[in-house]
């Protein structure tokens, strides 16, 4: 290449890079100093990191103790819930860092960018909670003041009927897709016409603050004064696994695909906690 041509084009490239503005370098921070945790993934690229959806974006945990953030936002996102048949892809929902709700949401390049595919019924909703069914990945739920039903991946919503009462979180059954969980203040409730009728699924009623379901068929919940608990589906004998969380509740749990002896859990408090034998025994996480 002729030293002109060099020369034009290192031009053409300050040129491209002026225009473009300078790179924005990773934010990086202490795993401790992301709070407000609203979500819990494990990545299946690598199980030993997490992705926590946050009031401040999407993170990802390092091997060093911090966590990058990887949304090109600092959106809040809610109803943070993976596609169980794509791995690297997610749904949300939540509020825009402007304010206002930001509808449903997807992304399929490992929550770095979202694109809006629906403002659900009577939205733009702001699901607080929200899953998709392992059976069937197109079925989502999701619940902004009634609970909504979604059998196109997020595209269109229906709404199936009226939510239990102070309803906390819902989990899509592994087993059927018009099978779904909800955690609430007077306890485990489960529906089987996809949120149209709603009861009990656990006998005791004590208010529950948390409930997902593994692809293996395994439901947990967290219910107050009874701790962990979990059932083979669609068993509704739901068995205590762990009560030694002192004052503290979980929200959220994921479960590493690639062992299912591996759990991790957000607090109340938005503490990260794993446990490396389904559930029995926990200890602070540690990337």
């Amino acid at each position: 290449m002729s030293a002109k041509k060099k020369l034009a084009t290192a031009a053409v490239s300050l040129i491209a890079m002026t225009l473009a503005g300078p790179a924005r370098a990773a934010e990086i921070v202490k795993l401790s100093e992301v709070s407000h945790l609203h979500g819990i993934a494990v990545d299946p690229g690598d199980p030993s990191r997490l992705y926590l959806a946050s009031h401040h974006g999407v993170w990802l945990t390092n091997p060093d103790g911090t966590a990058t953030r990887v949304s090109d936002n600092r959106h809040d996102y809610m109803g943070f819930t993976p596609n169980p048949a794509q791995p690297g892809a997610f749904f949300a929902s939540g509020h825009p860092e402007t304010g206002g709700n930001l509808g449903v949401l997807v992304s399929t390049d490992g929550a770095k960018t979202w694109k809006a595919v629906s403002k659900g019924v009577n939205g733009p909703v702001d699901f607080h909670s929200m899953d998709a069914s392992p059976v069937d990945p197109n079925v989502l739920y999701g619940h902004y003041g009634s609970v909504q039903v979604s059998r196109d991946a997020g595209k269109s919503w229906e709404v199936t009927g009226k939510p239990p009462a102070d309803m906390f979180d819902l989990a899509a059954s592994a087993k059927d897709a018009n099978t779904v969980y909800a955690a609430t203040r007077s306890g485990l409730m489960v529906s089987r016409d996809a949120g149209k009728t709603w009861q009990a699924a656990y006998m005791v009623a004590r208010p529950a603050t948390m409930v997902t379901t593994t692809r293996d068929g395994t439901a947990y919940a967290f219910q107050v004064g009874s701790g962990l608990l979990k059932t083979t589906e669609p068993s509704p004998a739901w068995q205590p696994v762990s009560n030694g969380f002192g004052d503290a509740v979980l929200l959220h749990l994921a479960m590493d695909p690639t062992n299912p002896q591996r759990l991790y859990a957000v607090t109340d408090r938005s503490a990260i906690l794993a446990s490396q034998d389904g559930g029995k025994t926990w200890k602070p996480f540690q990337s």
